[in-house]
């Protein structure tokens, strides 16, 4: 089920943003990483996980938001500035907080369920925040999507890094089976992603902050900004 034409500033239907984050049941986020980090990234978008490790190793900080934290794979791994840091963990699904919360339950994080498309709690100051694999399951358009980054760049402190990376389509390289798979996806609400190009995400993230990096490997897209 892919999403329809929106005005940028418009949020879309309440059905759709749940739609990109039910399926991530506890039984789901039990093979999630065996499906994404183990077979997906490697044979269909052809984006290393090792890619998205060394993103995460790049920017976090010792105060850090995770946005769509997923089974939180990648804070487990990352390598912290600091033997302690203050993590916090904002999803709209409280399957993923509990899940990822008890996995780096060694740093003690903070987990906060909220929407993206509204504007967020009082949390923060962030140094970085990282939202990896969230755009793409998010309803409309890249103009449409990123007043996630407005919402995000106001709970960072002056300087921080945002980064993440996201599955695009348009022109970005897919085999058949990966294009098959994306069908799927959309079709089923789980991405939202039929319309994401390279070129909107670097518009998007250039009009709002400075020191902006992109990279596309494979059909996925790199991304870091200085807030």
């Amino acid at each position: 089920m892919g999403s329809g034409p929106m005005a940028p500033n418009q949020v879309p239907e309440q059905a759709a943003i749940e739609a990109g984050q039910a399926v991530y049941s506890d039984r789901v986020l039990k093979i999630y990483d065996l499906v994404v980090h183990g077979l997906s990234n490697h044979l269909l978008w052809r984006c290393p996980t090792r890619r998205l490790t060394a993103l995460y190793d790049r920017h976090v900080s010792d105060r850090h938001l995770d946005v769509g934290v997923g089974s939180g794979y990648f804070l487990d791994r990352a390598r912290f500035p600091a033997s302690e840091p203050k993590i916090t963990l904002l999803d709209l699904n409280p399957s993923c907080l509990a899940f990822a919360a008890k996995r780096i339950q060694r740093y003690r994080p903070q987990t906060v369920q909220a929407d993206v498309f509204q504007a967020l709690p009082e949390i923060g100051p962030f140094r970085s925040i990282g939202l990896t694999y969230l755009l793409h399951c998010l309803p409309g358009r890249i103009a449409e999507k990123a007043i996630v980054f407005d919402h995000l760049a106001a709970r960072a402190e002056p300087g921080a890094r945002l980064f993440g990376a996201t599955l695009l389509q348009g022109d970005a390289p897919r085999s058949w089976a990966a294009r098959r798979l994306m069908a799927t996806y959309n079709r089923k609400g789980v991405f939202s992603n039929a319309a994401d190009r390279f070129q909107d995400l670097e518009a998007a993230l250039t009009e709002r902050f400075s020191d902006v990096e992109t990279e596309r490997v494979g059909c996925a897209a790199l991304f870091s900004a200085r807030v």
